[in-house]
């Protein structure tokens, strides 16, 4: 029953998309208006359909019908329920039919937002999306059936992996990557649906990087999300590996902040639109690539991947896209530059480049100098996680390309990146003169000397570190001053107070406020980074009840071990009475988790966190009551949990609606026209 209710709507899916598809693309080229309607009813329905079909699954694992596929593969009876729930996305096929989910959301939820508006682009771009649709659906339909039917199903099931179940933050982790992969569709849409229109209005970039920015900020998100995962889940006491499925997520969100960037200026001053609207096909081909690199079973093995129906197709689609948007932007961008002429042929204009009306010293060259790093840095990343890969595939070899390579080229380019940050907001759009350079860029020197002599002087005093400090500091002081000065120019020009001016102020600039409070948020990332990579402390103490240890100011003393059942396994715990010199800190438990699908132990640290660092204690063993423990400082490893929801709040701020909008035109053909 619950087998043929989630095929059906998985094959409802299929054709509302592959219909809802083709009608797009002939409304777009004939201008159909009622064709478009048809497109936007199909695409309602494919949302409907497919975020059902979740639904349904979702009601399978938690009434353990394991009849059902899925359920027979990751549900059991003694799973609790919450990750009962979330085992939807535990395994491959489950998480391919929520990557569909996470497509209908975003499809129903891009043509709400959108309405009536641009409907010279919406058709193609309707096209474009449902087009994507209709690979997945074909997936989950054929080769990825979470729903086909156990002819003789089991009693129990083994339940999700035991890791997948450790945390808490499994319920959220997953779900907010999804939300940044599947999420990049809607600019990639937008963007071939520029190309096929051919042309490129600025009300049309508006929302192309509104629908960036809301993907990036879940991507950016789940990236600190996954951090903390593996922080309190797999016991070494670190955030970021260099893993491949790390990578994965990070490679998109580095040519997506590119495209947040490089779209700012297309939009204000009508430059960098090829570049601009190549990286944002970059940024949806490489979620494509992450989700295939963590989920084809690529990296178990290149021969074993073979060997799965998945991966193969998945690389064909990647291929298809890559070939797609090449061929797009070869035989199209050219319209673009045909409806540029004729628009500046009407304003009797000059074609807008780079160096005209600008120069090196000019926010336009900042951004184009920080697109550069990023480019370098992806490729970079990108080829040390596809190498070993390349490597086996021609001479079937298996190599790892380790942490120091990615830490070599992440060091260098992390701290130009942060420069770059600060230098951008401290020079003004268009030309300025040499002299006027050095009062901008006082304020950030000074900042930046000021951090890192502060850090000095608690004690930090490595070269790369206090160099890390002074980017930092120069590139917060700097964003601090873009939110600062126009709050203080209206309080001299209107004579309002302090709170009356910053209101006015990010209501008329919501997205420029927004936009630097993200970097903060990013800023408090490579701090914590910084610091924690530089300054970690760790040992290991082999330990009798009674016995006490002493590390990095704190007093450590074993009480004794003991064994607690749950439902869903059974846990060792060592517990240990933890001092900061005469203060308490109380009792820390790590423990060890025991699973009736999993032969060895999965190690929980257990952690005491404050702003100032992290007391991270892990078991290695535990016999009777002797235990062998890693205990490890970290300081301000909190500051990377906080940047998370500091980059969603500024993401929030810059997407949140005006009240009211100015309708956009062309983009300005000469660049002194464009709002600076």
């Amino acid at each position: 029953m619950i087998s043929t209710l989630g095929q059906s709507l998985v094959l409802a899916s299929l054709f509302f998309s592959a219909v809802g598809s083709a009608a797009a693309f002939q409304a777009g080229r004939n201008g159909s208006e009622s064709g478009y309607k048809l497109a936007r009813t199909f695409a309602y329905l494919f949302a409907g359909s497919i975020v059902m079909a979740n639904f349904v699954m979702v009601y399978a694992l938690v009434t353990h019908d394991f009849s059902v596929g899925y359920v027979a593969e990751v549900g059991s009876k003694s799973t609790p329920l919450y990750f009962t729930i979330v085992s939807l996305w535990a395994s491959l096929n489950g998480s391919i039919l929520f990557w569909g989910g996470i497509l209908g959301l975003y499809t129903g939820g891009f043509l709400l937002s959108m309405g009536n508006n641009h409907r010279e682009y919406m058709p193609w771009t309707l096209h474009v999306q449902l087009g994507i649709a209709v690979f997945f659906t074909l997936l989950i339909a054929t080769i990825a059936d979470p729903f086909a039917a156990v002819a003789n199903p089991l009693p129990d099931g083994p339940g999700p992996n035991p890791l997948l179940q450790n945390h808490w933050l499994m319920a959220i982790h997953p779900p907010t990557l999804y939300l940044g992969y599947v999420g990049m569709v809607g600019p990639y849409s937008m963007i071939c649906g520029a190309l096929l229109a051919g042309r490129v209005e600025a009300g049309w970039m508006r929302p192309i990087r509104n629908w960036m920015l809301i993907p990036w900020s879940w991507l950016s998100l789940g990236i600190v999300l996954g951090g903390w995962w593996s922080y309190a889940v797999l016991g070494w006491g670190g955030a970021w590996a260099w893993d491949p499925v790390e990578n994965a997520s990070f490679h998109p969100w580095l040519t997506g902040t590119a495209f947040l960037h490089s779209a700012m200026v297309l939009e204000r001053r009508g430059r960098m639109r090829d570049w601009t609207l190549i990286l944002g096909m970059t940024t949806f081909l490489l979620t494509l690539v992450g989700t295939f690199m963590t989920r084809s079973g690529v990296f178990n093995s290149v021969h074993s991947f073979t060997q799965s129906d998945i991966g193969p197709v998945f690389l064909y689609f990647i291929g298809f896209i890559l070939v797609y948007s090449v061929l797009l932007l070869a035989f199209r961008s050219g319209a673009l530059d045909e409806a540029s002429k004729e628009n500046q042929r009407n304003l009797g204009t000059q074609a807008p480049t780079l160096t005209h009306g600008a120069s090196l010293l000019s926010r336009e060259a900042a951004i184009l100098a920080q697109n550069a790093v990023f480019a370098i840095f992806t490729f970079l990343v990108l080829q040390g996680t596809l190498w070993p890969l390349v490597l086996e595939a021609a001479q079937d070899r298996r190599v790892s390309v380790g942490e120091p390579y990615f830490d070599r080229v992440a060091l260098p380019l992390g701290i130009l990146l942060v420069f770059l940050m600060g230098v951008g907001p401290a020079l003004p759009w268009g030309r300025m003169r040499t002299e006027d350079a050095l009062p901008r860029f006082m304020g950030p020197v000074i900042g930046g000397g000021v951090l890192a002599g502060v850090v000095a002087l608690a004690g930090y005093h490595g070269p790369y570190s206090l160099l890390a400090m002074f980017v930092i500091g120069f590139a917060a002081t700097a964003n601090m001053g873009e939110l600062i000065t126009p709050i203080r120019a209206r309080m001299e020009a209107k004579k309002e107070g302090v709170a009356g001016a910053t209101q006015a102020v990010l209501t008329r600039t919501r997205r420029r406020f927004g936009g630097h409070v993200a970097h903060y948020g990013v800023l408090l990332a490579v701090f914590s980074l910084a610091m924690t990579k530089g300054y970690r402390t760790e040992t290991e103490f082999s330990v009798s009840p009674g016995d006490v240890s002493e590390f990095n100011g704190y007093t450590l003393r074993y009480v004794g071990s003991e064994e607690v059942q749950e439902e869903h396994r059974r846990s060792m715990l060592a517990t240990f009475d933890v001092h900061s010199g005469d203060r308490s800190i109380g009792l820390l438990s790590p423990r060890m988790n025991y699973y009736s699908s999993m032969r060895e132990p999965v190690f929980s640290p257990d952690v005491y966190s404050n702003p100032m660092g992290d007391l991270y204690l892990s078991l290695i063993e535990l016999s009777g009551d002797q235990a062998v423990y890693r205990v490890i400082y970290q300081p301000y490893q909190m500051w990377m949990w906080w940047s998370g929801p500091v980059i969603m709040f500024g993401t929030l701020i810059a997407i949140w609606p005006a009240r009211r909008r100015r309708r956009g035109g062309e983009l300005p053909a000469n660049p002194e026209q464009a709002s600076a």
